[in-house]
């Protein structure tokens, strides 16, 4: 018969004595749970077909070996199970919390295309790198020989940590530099602690820097340093900036009070679960606590703003996305978890105005989808005569972000750019036309996922080691 942790739960808490203290309870409920997360992973592993052509490896833009951890967990081999994992993926627990499985691996489980639910391949990986971690099976970074050569890395995001770990274990002497006070970038900063607890982040950043990694901290490139000075000191360099310059909305009442910056609300809200002073958050500026939230987008850092504001207790929270759901660029299992915690979202509509300053309304305009647009998803069209107005005492802009003038900033006029402001760079290499730079990450692809910064880091890494390898380079040494 299966066992019944929850019912077992009910049973501790009822014949706990009530001289036992909070502590106790908590040790109790951990060991209940992980035998409870224990059972629910084998019984998901197990539901694995190990189908002949996997999909879901295919779809994992680190082409994680899914399939073996999966049979791996399901035989309580665990260990394995997280060596497997850990083989393809710098960042594991990470990538099992806040990657998208609904568009990736989980979205093309062949389970889940015959209609009997996928197996949960995300919940399943960060199980057992939680357990990897809480047991000891997490190996620090200790190279066997250490190197003469040293990189130094822009930006301390998803991307260029995945390139330094990939480095330093190699024995290359590596920096980071970062503009914030914190490594992580957006897995610090931008995504909410309710989707990726900061201690998980923290440890991995204080595994990089017991491990030899420099971090540089604090510290804006073409201000506090130059870019060729960066080029001079470090045999190679690499750009992981990502892109957080915000998109911005032309219309009437911009300049109002009361309208925000997605990036600026949620660095908010994550600096004061570190307990930091932030007084935009003190004084309601950044803070949803007792408005009417409008959060404009579709993407999932809107989705990210919405489920922040409820549990920051907006007494109401909206979403305007221009589009309908099916079209909507953030992931449909975001959408759903935030429909579940009371968010209203309101299809084909889209900013025309703001009203009031401090800012009292949104003026909607009502959409269509009218004919195909050059991706391919059908542009939307405003329907003459259906305007309103959403009242509202905080509006967030969540409409994505662009790079930065990265040449102009760091006075680097030779540095290769995309008509779209991106770094010109190599598939698979990051190599670009500037020798010695490479460049990883969301400042090539545009805004991105983590796990493609992460596979990106992983590969230029790969790269920068086969070229510090060739017979010329160890030549010149």
């Amino acid at each position: 018969m299966a066992k019944q942790p929850m019912l077992k739960f009910v049973t501790v808490e009822r014949d706990m004595p009530e001289k036992r203290d909070a502590e106790i309870r908590k040790e109790d409920f951990h060991e209940i749970y992980a035998e409870y997360a224990a059972e629910k992973a084998r019984e998901q592993s197990g539901r694995c077909s190990q189908c002949g052509v996997p999909y879901c490896q295919s779809h994992c833009p680190l082409h994680n070996n899914i399939p073996d951890w999966l049979r791996l967990t399901a035989e309580g081999r665990l260990q394995e199970a997280y060596e497997v994992s850990q083989a393809t993926n710098t960042f594991p627990e990470i990538c099992g919390r806040i990657c998208p499985q609904d568009r990736l691996c989980e979205g093309n489980c062949v389970i889940e295309q015959s209609g009997h639910g996928t197996v949960t391949i995300g919940a399943v990986e960060k199980y057992i790198t939680d357990t990897a971690w809480e047991e000891g099976w997490v190996q620090p970074i200790s190279p066997a020989q250490e190197r003469t050569e040293s990189v130094g890395i822009i930006g301390a995001g998803p991307g260029g940590l995945a390139a330094a770990d990939v480095l330093r274990r190699a024995g290359v002497q590596v920096t980071v530099y970062d503009r914030y006070d914190r490594a992580g970038g957006l897995l610090t900063y931008g995504i909410p602690g309710f989707k990726l607890e900061k201690d998980v982040v923290m440890r991995r950043n204080e595994q990089l820097e017991k491990g030899g990694v420099a971090f540089e901290l604090n510290c804006n490139v073409g201000e506090d340093i130059t870019f060729a000075d960066l080029r001079d000191k470090h045999d190679a360099v690499i750009i992981a900036t990502g892109v957080y310059k915000t998109r911005e909305i032309e219309a009437p009442g911009v300049g109002a009070r009361g309208l925000v910056r997605a990036i600026d609300f949620l660095t908010a809200s994550n600096r004061k679960s570190f307990g930091d002073a932030v007084e935009e958050f003190d004084t309601g500026m950044l803070n949803a606590e007792g408005k009417r939230v409008v959060v404009i987008g579709g993407g999932d850092t809107a989705m990210d703003c919405v489920r922040t504001s409820v549990r920051q207790g907006a007494t109401s929270v909206k979403c305007l996305y221009r589009r309908d759901r099916a079209n909507m660029p953030g992931s449909q299992r975001e959408v759903q978890n935030a429909e579940e915690e009371g968010v209203i979202f309101e299809w084909l509509s889209a900013p025309r105005g703001f009203a009031g300053d401090p800012v009292t309304g949104v003026m909607v305009q009502k959409m269509r989808l009218g004919a195909p647009d050059a991706t391919g998803r059908q542009a939307p069209e405003v329907i003459e005569g259906a305007d309103y107005v959403e009242d509202a005492d905080l509006v967030i802009m969540a409409l994505g972000f662009e790079p930065e003038e990265l040449p102009t900033l760091w006075n680097e006029p030779e540095l290769p750019v995309t008509r779209w402001g991106t770094v010109k760079a190599e598939f698979n290499t990051g190599a670009t036309d500037l020798d010695g730079v490479y460049a990883v990450g969301d400042i090539v692809r545009g805004a991105s996922l983590v796990v493609w910064a992460i596979r990106d880091g992983r590969d230029c890494a790969a790269a920068i080691l086969a070229k510090l390898d060739t017979p010329e380079a160890i030549a010149a040494e």
